[in-house]
């Protein structure tokens, strides 16, 4: 017992320590943010000057269009469109430095309560007093790391916006404004420019829609999880190219929500580490739903892994990896087991009590 307690007291200071460092080198990196940030708004101010000198060059031309060759003309033109695109290249550098900043301070705030919370102390039953243990302690490092793994998360699809929707409107408005000025001057041209406009906005409107399925599919709340994980495991196999299959056992029905959350983000990410790491050609998933007990099976024919090493990366990563599906899943007093080898492909089984545990119903 007392060799347990020293190495749970010795796991509880390293757990410390690597937040008392994240954190030091989490302000280091926002300094760093700052400078950049400065740096790219000098930029910005600089280049927005340089675009309206070509807005204001481009109306003295078109003000005297029967005068000014024609290669002067498209002269000026390419000039202010090359300044316009810096500048919304610029811009969207500075917001995204900005982002990054926002998520770090976030994260750095996260870091100093853990921080404080370890070296406060609590009081003992006697109204002295002591040292905050490991024991007491017990339930802050899964805390921690779903915190973290959420705040990751965020950080991901932060910049997916940026990548991809937010990205694709900055080109939109900069084919409409070509569109506007070819209107006058080579009308084909723009007709042209404006059906590539609209097969641009049908392709990232179907990626917005993917991305917002992606993120909260809406019929998990209006119709449950089983016609969820039907379209979604659908969905996958269209999109991975990975032979994908769904099956449905027991009485279909409305879980409560949280349930349906956590059994559908525990499938979407196992499936997603089948299409990113496994190199499988066939995944199975099965739900089976029972009167006590929701279990859902993601089984795959891929590369297998040593299940023990994986799961203690897992845990040491910052993010939503198997360690901290499991911790939450058992925190709703479930269990997820992992069964795998190298060669032999990967079978992970999530199971939830089909009833509110007495824990939730006591809150």
């Amino acid at each position: 017992m007392a060799d347990n307690v020293a190495e749970d007291g010795g796991s509880f200071l390293l757990l410390v320590e690597d937040c008392r460092q994240e954190y030091e080198q989490t302000q280091r990196t926002l300094r760093e943010i700052a400078l950049l940030i400065q740096q790219s708004t000098s930029e910005v101010e600089k280049l927005a000057q340089r675009h309206a000198q070509s807005t204001s060059r481009v109306r003295q031309i078109q003000a005297s269009l029967d005068t000014v060759p024609r290669e002067d003309i498209r002269s000026v033109y390419e000039a202010a469109q090359d300044a316009q695109q810096r500048l919304f290249t610029m811009r969207g550098q500075l917001e995204k430095l900005q982002s990054d900043r926002q998520n770090l301070e976030r994260y750095a705030r996260l870091l100093q309560r853990v921080l404080t919370v370890s070296e406060a102390p609590a009081p003992t039953p006697k109204g002295m007093t002591a040292p905050l243990t490991p024991a007491q302690n017990d339930g802050l490092p899964v805390i921690v790391r779903i915190v973290e793994a959420q705040e990751a998360e965020r950080q991901r699809l932060t910049r997916a916006m940026h990548d991809g929707p937010a990205q694709s409107l900055t080109n939109f408005i900069l084919q409409a404004e070509i569109c506007q000025r070819l209107f006058d001057t080579d009308p084909a041209r723009a007709r042209t420019e404006l059906l590539s406009l609209k097969n641009a906005a049908m392709t990232t409107f179907q990626k917005i829609k993917n991305f917002m399925f992606e993120l909260r599919p809406m019929m998990l709340d209006d119709l449950g999880l089983a016609p969820t994980l039907r379209r979604y495991v659908e969905a996958f196999g269209e999109k991975s190219g990975i032979r994908a299959t769904l099956t449905i056992m027991g009485t279909e029905r409305r879980l409560a929500p949280y349930s349906e959350v956590t059994l559908f983000r525990a499938i979407q990410e196992l499936l997603t580490n089948v299409r990113q790491h496994a190199q499988a050609t066939n995944v199975r998933v099965q739900l089976d739903m029972d009167e006590q007990t929701v279990r859902a099976v993601v089984e795959d024919d891929g590369t297998g892994f040593e299940v023990e090493p994986t799961l203690a990366a897992s845990a040491q990563r910052r993010t939503i990896g198997l360690s901290t599906m499991r911790e939450r899943i058992e925190m709703l007093g479930g269990q997820m087991t992992v069964e795998s080898a190298p060669g032999n492909g990967t079978r992970v089984t999530v199971e939830l009590p089909a009833t509110e545990p007495e824990v939730l119903r006591a809150l």
